[in-house]
């Protein structure tokens, strides 16, 4: 048997620091951030260091209890369940509580605000979150910038070059609720980007098998299934757009561009890019899958990121079910490159 004294016991996740130890089990009091978490993936970012093949073995052993019952890893949390962890050697880092915000970078795009979430207008060059040479993106910077906030993840994610509607969760129920919203196709996404070329259609519904892979480099990019027979793994997935013909540029100089709005049907990894790529009409300024003499020529005219703007996000609010329609207007940048176009 393990002492037990009481300060070990009822301790929130975010004041970890001396509870979980290898002298003796502890006790963590479930709060608002882990709402409705697995309880495999509560231990898993809670044991910092800790391998996952070790988080099960407790898990099937039954060393690891809620509320003094045995529990599977699929268990969901709910506030005030008390998690008992046995006696583990983990690396708990400690969450230093501040009231100072970080200065402030994303607080003046802010779209739509409320105790359930946040919708930012996410400017051009910002990653979502950090990693790959970045150390740090929108969601760290967030969080920075609100030191109170429990809980505040990404709902979806945005390429770095790609501008406009972003939201996250201030609430787990909400996160959970907004992901079921994308995958059963209950949010409707509007893209507004311009192509090289003339496209003709009023309205075109593409469908097309995309495969993720990766360059030497570890850069991740993604194709056009266009043979079966090579998708040895079976790793294709489907990938739908609706997109409408909004205007056709055509400057003496330059040439012939559109302007295009896309509704997502499904949201693959740089679904849109590659699908226009595939059909003849790169993106401008995309820098994986662009003409790169065009994006070349086009910073000379003033445009020096891609053309690739998500404009408009209509979905039912994830706790009230109202409707929201959350608009980022075109950045003044691109609005500018389309004047030039028009002259």
């Amino acid at each position: 048997m393990n002492n037990i004294t009481p300060q070990n016991q009822h301790h929130s996740t975010d004041k970890l620091k001396n509870k979980v130890s290898e002298l003796a089990a502890a006790f963590l009091t479930v709060d608002e951030a882990s709402e409705g978490q697995r309880v495999d993936n509560f231990l898993t970012k809670t044991l910092k260091g800790v391998p996952k093949s070790h988080v099960y073995r407790i898990l099937r052993s039954g060393e690891v209890r809620v509320n003094k019952k045995r529990i599977d890893a699929d268990f969901r949390l709910t506030i005030g369940d008390v998690v008992r962890v046995p006696p583990i050697r983990a690396t708990i880092v400690e969450h230093v509580e501040s009231n100072v915000p970080a200065v402030s970078k994303f607080e003046n795009t802010i779209i739509f605000e409320d105790d359930a979430m946040l919708v930012i207008d996410k400017p051009a060059g910002f990653a979502v979150h950090g990693g790959s040479g970045v150390s740090r993106g929108v969601i760290e910077q967030m969080r920075l910038e609100r030191p109170k906030a429990k809980f505040l993840e990404l709902v979806h994610r945005l390429d770095r070059e790609t501008s406009g509607v972003l939201m996250l969760a201030k609430k787990r129920s909400a996160l959970v609720a907004l992901h079921e919203a994308i995958r059963n196709n209950q949010t409707d996404k509007r893209y507004l980007m311009l192509v090289r070329g003339e496209w003709l259609e009023a309205k075109k519904r593409v469908v097309l098998d995309l495969q993720k892979y990766l360059l030497p480099n570890g850069e991740r990019r993604v194709n056009v299934v266009t043979d079966i027979s090579k998708d040895k793994y079976n790793e294709r997935q489907s990938s739908e757009t609706m997109f409408k013909l909004l205007k056709n540029f055509s400057h003496p100089v330059l040439g012939k561009f559109s302007l295009l709005e896309a509704q997502l049907v499904t949201g693959r990894t740089h679904q849109l890019r590659v699908q226009l790529a595939h059909l003849g009409f790169q993106i401008v300024g995309d820098d994986k899958y662009g003409d790169f003499a065009v994006n070349k020529s086009l910073v000379k005219s003033g445009l020096k990121r891609m053309f690739l703007h998500s404009s408009v996000t209509k979905i039912r609010h994830p706790l009230t079910n109202d409707k929201l329609e959350l608009v980022a207007p075109l950045p003044p940048d691109l609005s500018k490159f389309l004047v030039k176009l028009e002259s």
